[in-house]
């Protein structure tokens, strides 16, 4: 706010320089942001003021805060009314059909004022602040909103027709002309406040006055408004028509109601001293009942031990006093407390941690003591985000792109992604468009990115993403955090042909490598065969320890199709957060082989129908003696295997730890293997 430094000498008892002004203001979390000579000849001074503190948006609230820091005290202007005229009611009537948007509308009625130039006092007070004197009436308004930070608006009585004066929403597309030379005519909404006469809109409230009730030369009887509007109103309609005002600007910031009569009053002795005429009996006002005072109670004991330091209850009664909290001390010892009741104009104070700001601002920012060393400990970095990073890192490392992408999404594209027994998520808000629903998986997600990529020329793409899915089950609404991610098929050399195989041989190796990272070495990581989720046409569950995270597998053509993909797909959706709570996973360091192994691999024709755990765990059953490991190699299938057949090779992995492993050792155990395949599976073992 730009400040005058006489103005605000006007309220001191004794004038505070410039400079003591903006190193108090400063101290007091005001701080000063720079200042010059207005054209008059006055110094000014532009003060920051934070969004909460709309009670120092004047030149009264600037006074106050210096009066309390340097022991001055404050000089009000004082107001002594007597009116003479007639009754006001007999001129003006008061609808205010808003109570919740106008908590408080005020209107007084002066006839037989002489509108022509301001008063010299005046008119310097005015440009020493940048502002410009336009006629005595509407400077006096003007002087009034930046003496005590309540705005007031004045309308020529004769323009409003009926007499009447209603608070009421505009009607659709109802017609507004704003004052100001330059001023374009508004098309308003049903959520515009305005102040209307019988017939149309005569001001937009909070935000501007109309064109067509505006006090002129000619103007001789005046209604004079106060009154204090919705700040979010305020706020929503300055920004619709891109219209700010010095009046909207305190409006936003919050003005009570209760500071509305002493500002009219203030404004009506202002007018009868500056442009004569007769005050009107009475004040026309509607509006909700006056809010209660807020009595607020501060613990000593508590502000000391918040504060850091200790202040004497004495000198906690002594700042509140000074800025109008009315504080009592109430008990004695350990149950002493203040009470205290904040003035309206303070709407910022609401607790007894804002009375302990106050005390701390008021007594000093620099009597916070200041530790010459200061104790840290560092945290333990969570797990969750650790491995996290880890495994992003590990993605973008095997070539794949990390995307952010909006929950959202149509309902068609969820559909498609539901589970047995899950209904799609759904937000009631416009804005969403055609694209109501919260994703069920987050694949959908990065399909949509891969097919824009795909329109700009980009092809060959591996995409993940840490994210929420959505849904709702058995009248539970579900959010899983998941990685997902999806590829293209990569290209065989031979003929750059590419297949859903490879596809998804490229994403079970990720989804591999990701849990030998992520998960214990002595955790069973099974692959078990399956076509769940929906969003898959072949793939795989996962467990890690019995318990299930996610899936694998090839992306169904038909989902494909519909996000616009014609060329094969793999991708996974994993829940990974209870690997993640223990990582980095307690695997113990183990002592490297002193001797060597010996490997044997075994080639064995199956149904189509036996899986490769199927063969593995047949294997495992036989408990062989030495055996160190199981590894899948190939699986091969061709005219010379027959149809409905397959063949599995595998390797085995033997080793002693006390010596080296005999071929005749190892043999015996591949015998017992190979047996054991052709008793429990049928198979036929390849030489």
């Amino acid at each position: 706010m730009r400040t005058s430094v006489l103005w605000i000498n006007d309220y001191l008892d004794r004038p505070a320089p410039a400079a003591e002004q903006a190193a108090v203001l400063t101290a007091a979390g005001l701080p000063l942001d720079g200042g010059d000579v207005a054209e008059n000849g006055e110094v000014w001074q532009e003060i920051e003021t934070t969004s909460n503190r709309g009670d120092c948006l004047c030149h009264v609230g600037m006074a106050r805060e210096i009066a309390a820091a340097t022991g001055r005290s404050v000089r009000l202007p004082t107001v002594a009314l007597a009116p003479t005229g007639a009754r006001a009611s007999d001129f003006i009537r008061v609808h205010n059909h808003e109570h919740a948007l106008c908590p408080r509308y005020t209107a007084r009625v002066i006839r037989g004022v002489k509108v022509g130039p301001s008063p010299e006092w005046l008119a310097r007070r005015l440009v020493a602040i940048g502002q410009i004197p336009r006629n005595n009436v509407v400077d006096a308004t003007n002087f009034v909103l930046f003496e005590l930070g309540q705005p007031t608006h004045v309308f020529d009585l004769a323009t409003l027709a009926g007499g009447e004066i209603h608070i009421r929403r505009a009607r659709s597309n109802e017609a507004f002309l704003p004052i100001g030379s330059d001023a374009k005519p508004l098309t308003l909404t049903t959520d515009d406040l305005v102040i209307a006469d019988r017939d149309r809109a005569v001001a937009l409230a909070g935000v501007k006055g109309g064109a067509l009730a505006s006090v002129s030369e000619s103007t001789t009887d005046l209604v004079l408004e106060a009154a204090t509007f919705d700040a979010v109103a305020v706020r929503s309609a300055s920004r619709r028509h891109g219209i700010a005002s010095d009046s909207s600007y305190r409006f936003e910031r919050h003005v009570h109601p209760a500071e509305v009569d002493s500002a009219a009053e203030r404004l009506a002795s202002l007018i009868l001293e500056i442009a004569g005429g007769t005050l009107c009996d009475g004040v026309i006002a509607d509006g909700a009942p006056l809010p209660p005072p807020r009595a607020i109670t501060l613990r000593p004991s508590r502000a000391c031990q918040i504060l850091g330091f200790d202040v004497p209850t004495s000198r906690m009664t002594e700042l509140l006093g000074t800025l109008g909290f009315a504080p009592t001390i109430v008990g004695s010892g350990a149950s002493e407390v203040i009470e205290t009741i904040p003035p309206p104009r303070r709407v910022d104070v609401e607790r007894e941690i804002d009375l302990i700001e106050e005390i701390c601002r008021l007594n000093g920012l620099d009597a916070i003591p200041i530790a010459d060393t200061l104790s840290i400990r560092v945290p333990q970095r969570n797990p969750v985000e650790r491995g996290t990073r880890d495994l992003k890192n590990l993605l973008v490392g095997l070539g794949f792109i990390e995307t952010v992408t909006h929950s959202l999404v149509s309902e068609r594209a969820g559909e498609a992604f539901l589970t047995r027994g899950a209904t799609l998520l759904k937000v009631e808000d416009e804005r969403a468009g055609g694209e109501p629903a919260l994703r069920p998986s987050v694949v959908t997600s990065l399909l949509r990115v891969r097919r824009h990529n795909e329109d700009q020329g980009a092809t060959n793409l591996r995409l993940f993403e840490y994210a929420s899915a959505f849904h709702h089950a058995s009248g539970t609404h579900v959010e899983r955090p998941t990685l997902a991610l999806i590829a293209d098929a990569p290209a065989h050399a031979q003929d750059g042909a590419r297949d859903a195989q490879a596809a998804y041989r490229l994403v079970r190796g990720v989804v591999e490598r990701m849990l030998a990272q992520i998960a214990p070495r002595t955790a069973e990581v099974a692959f078990i065969k399956s076509v769940e989720p929906a969003w898959m046409s072949v793939g795989a569950r996962i467990s890690v320890g019995g318990v299930d995270i996610g899936a694998v597998g090839v992306i169904d053509t038909r989902i494909l199709k519909a996000h616009g993909i014609d060329r094969p797909m793999a991708g996974a959706e994993l829940e990974l957060r209870g690997l993640l709570s223990k990582y980095p996973p307690d695997n113990a360091a183990v002592d490297l082989p002193a001797f060597p192994a010996a490997d044997r691999d075994i080639s064995a024709i199956v149904a189509e129908s036996v899986e490769y755990g199927d063969i593995e765990r047949a294997i495992r059953t036989l408990a062989l003696d030495h055996l160190e490991s199981i590894a899948f190699v190939t699986t091969f299938r061709g005219k010379q295997i027959g149809e409905g057949r397959k063949s599995v090779s595998l390797r085995l992995v033997f080793r002693k730890q006390d010596g080296t492993m005999t071929s005749e050792a190892a043999d015996a155990s591949v015998g017992r293997a190979i047996t054991a395949l052709r008793e429990m599976l049928g198979a036929e073992i390849r030489g």
